[in-house]
């Protein structure tokens, strides 16, 4: 069997928050990413989908989280994406870290990582997410969301994610398979001392690294924990030939399904991790015009015929938008 076409790297990760309202603030207003799709849940249409990414929803920069409000706080252990980070412009750090401490956000002290500085946080349901500073180049396919956050500083797409995992070493080989090559080995540092943390890197320029760290720890799904993570395979044909690749692995990937902004296949890798594929297209813009992205609440296929029905059962949510205080410390920022 020939090899597929390697994965770009990320595509999306998915997560799971308690309330709404709290999850739009801080994605938006506190770390400045743009709400670039409004949607519901396809699998439990009582449930919100939101999406957070750059201005465009470039592939690669979207964090996207169904707010399940009754659900249990959840446990960051074995068998999850327990790290999930963001790459920033290099020497953004104190900005971000002066803007934690405006907005009360739990951070951590700065951690060396294959050379590159790296800021701990959490999101208002424990989430553990990093921003990690890097050089952007000038083509970069990334374009900053200025709304709340100057350029200079804003957030551009996936850095990486980190994976906790009982027996890596069958993972490993998935990894490989899906054509990302291991660049490294060092001892972890932060909340686990000693481990060896071995990183992947894929062929793209956006969330390009995953991190495999040997970790026996119990977890639970719940607020503050990672549903998936999906990985790029831009192309049906790119995807079906992935597809394969991973079932002959003996893993159990489902059919292609339709999620509207892309098509998708779902598999658990050996430690139970879930990961998807996703192609990139037709992608965030294809339903609603580009200066209009997150404005309304856009219910994909056959579910129109349930708007009312839908909106009757959703709570009622604002957008974060800047005031006109806020686009002044913005401009500052910037002018600094």
């Amino acid at each position: 069997m020939a090899d597929p076409n390697p994965t770009p790297g990320i595509h999306h990760v998915t997560c799971v928050a308690s309330d709404p309202q709290q999850n739009l603030d801080f994605w938006v207003e506190t770390l400045g990413l743009r709400l670039v799709k409004r949607s519901i849940n396809q699998d439990d249409p009582g449930t919100y989908h939101f999406f957070f990414a750059d201005a465009e929803g470039t592939p690669g920069t979207s964090m996207t989280f169904f707010p399940w409000g009754d659900m249990q706080q959840g446990t960051v252990g074995s068998g999850q994406v327990a790290r999930t980070a963001f790459r920033v412009p290099a020497g953004s750090l104190d900005y971000w870290e002066a803007r934690f401490d405006d907005h009360g956000v739990d951070y951590d002290e700065r951690v060396e990582r294959f050379g590159e500085t790296v800021l701990p946080f959490r999101d208002p349901d424990g989430l553990p997410v990093e921003l990690v500073a890097v050089e952007i180049p000038d083509d970069d396919p990334t374009v900053p969301w200025e709304a709340f956050v100057p350029a200079e500083h804003a957030i551009r797409g996936f850095h990486s994610v980190t994976l906790w995992l009982t027996d890596p070493g069958p993972t490993t080989e998935l990894l490989e398979t899906m054509g990302l090559e291991q660049v490294g080995t060092e001892q972890s540092q932060g909340d686990t001392p000693g481990d060896e943390r071995t990183r992947f890197e894929a062929a793209g320029e956006v969330g390009q690294y995953v991190d495999v760290l040997p970790t026996v720890s119990a977890s639970r799904q719940g607020h503050g924990t990672v549903h998936h993570v999906a990985f790029q395979t831009p192309t049906d044909d790119d995807q079906a030939e992935m597809r394969t690749a991973v079932r002959s692995m003996g893993l159990r990937p489902t059919q292609q399904i339709d999620r509207h902004w892309f098509r998708s296949v779902y598999f658990r890798e050996f430690d139970g991790v879930l990961f998807e594929l996703a192609t990139s297209e037709p992608g965030y813009a294809s339903d609603e015009p580009l200066d209009d992205l997150g404005g309304r609440l856009v219910l994909p296929g056959t579910f129109e015929d349930r708007r009312e029905e839908i909106e009757a059962n959703l709570p009622d949510v604002t957008v974060p938008t800047p005031d006109e205080e806020e686009r002044a410390d913005v401009e500052a920022d910037a002018d600094d």
